[in-house]
């Protein structure tokens, strides 16, 4: 009976040290057992974490190999308040047939964030530029996604950097003057309409990028209130950003330098995109007539969550069948 309840209480301590363990963790760093949950997803997807530093930022990214040594590298790019998380459900779909490279950009997600730099379009063009001379390879072409203020990205980054993109896919871009629609007139009147800072906001947020509330991403109680705290912290580099793509002289740079894209191009949108109306598809596409466009209906600004079958499907037929200029 004594050892019986040395065993117990063996078991007791230590489980309270876990416990402990796990609540100083969290309070270190709210966000830190979320984030240990989305790498568990990686994970399943075969992705593995790497680090490099170019220059002043040391960049995170997620690689997956290829079954063949010569497939093609698909680079992506996620947008505004987004990470390289976003890509997992596409990257699940895309896995073996590529060699896969998911960046958070510099300032976001695990990447380095330097005080005072500028993180407007063109300076993440060319440090994604530098990015991609750095992880690309002999025989395996790069073929570049960008999602949201990604696409915007991507489309300086091609237009400039040819040598280094053999195709690229726009997706929800930003970087045109699309037409008007409540989170555009909130970014013109220098709000933010991704601000979180309760639980309500959260879910207006949510709301905003994603169409279907059915495939949503679940945060219960307490990770949404690592988010949501998370968000507040994030605020005024979220309104920093926000005022160098959306508000600046170089809101629509993306729109200008898409007419020197020559690459195989895709173009795709979802019809009930609240955040980047899809009028924004055919200004892209009047600057790129080569790129096929691909609409796809029940779907919000968050097609690369919302439907990854379709949008690897399209992804599959930009490196099968797209054309030059």
């Amino acid at each position: 009976m004594p050892l019986r309840l040395t065993r117990a209480r063996t078991v007791a301590l230590g489980a309270a040290v876990f416990v402990c363990a796990l609540v100083a963790w969290a309070w270190r760093d709210p966000m830190a057992p979320l984030r240990a949950v989305m790498a568990v997803q990686g994970a399943w997807v075969g992705l593995s974490e790497k680090r490099i530093v170019i220059g002043d930022h040391r960049w995170a990214y997620d690689e997956r190999e290829a079954a063949s040594d010569d497939a093609p590298t698909v680079v992506m790019v996620h947008g505004f308040t987004g990470s390289k998380e976003n890509w997992y459900p596409l990257a699940a779909r895309l896995r073996g047939r590529y060699r896969l490279v998911i960046p958070d950009l510099p300032g976001w997600g695990e990447s380095q964030r330097v005080a005072g730099a500028d993180y407007g379009f063109s300076a993440q063009a060319g440090r994604l530029a530098a990015f991609l001379a750095q992880v690309r390879r002999d025989g395996s072409p790069i073929v570049l996604l960008g999602h949201s203020m990604g696409g915007g990205i991507v489309a300086i980054t091609s237009a400039r950097h040819p040598e280094l993109v053999a195709r690229v896919g726009l997706i929800d871009a930003a970087g045109v003057r699309f037409a008007d629609n409540r989170f555009g007139i909130e970014v013109l009147a220098g709000q933010n309409p991704f601000a979180v800072h309760d639980a309500a906001s959260l879910q207006r947020y949510l709301d905003t990028v994603f169409h279907d509330r059915g495939v949503q991403p679940s945060i219960p109680w307490p990770a949404s209130r690592a988010v949501i705290d998370w968000r507040i912290a994030q605020a005024p580099f979220e309104q920093q950003v926000l005022d160098r793509i959306g508000r600046s002289n170089e809101r629509f740079l993306p729109g200008e330098a898409a007419a020197a894209i020559r690459q195989p191009a895709l173009l795709l949108w979802c019809r009930q995109d609240r955040v980047i109306d899809p009028s924004a598809m055919a200004l892209y596409a009047a600057k790129m007539p080569q790129a096929m466009q691909v609409s796809l209906d029940g779907c919000g600004h968050m097609s690369i969550m919302e439907k990854p079958d379709e949008v690897a499907a399209a992804v599959a037929l930009l490196i099968q069948r797209g054309v030059p200029r």
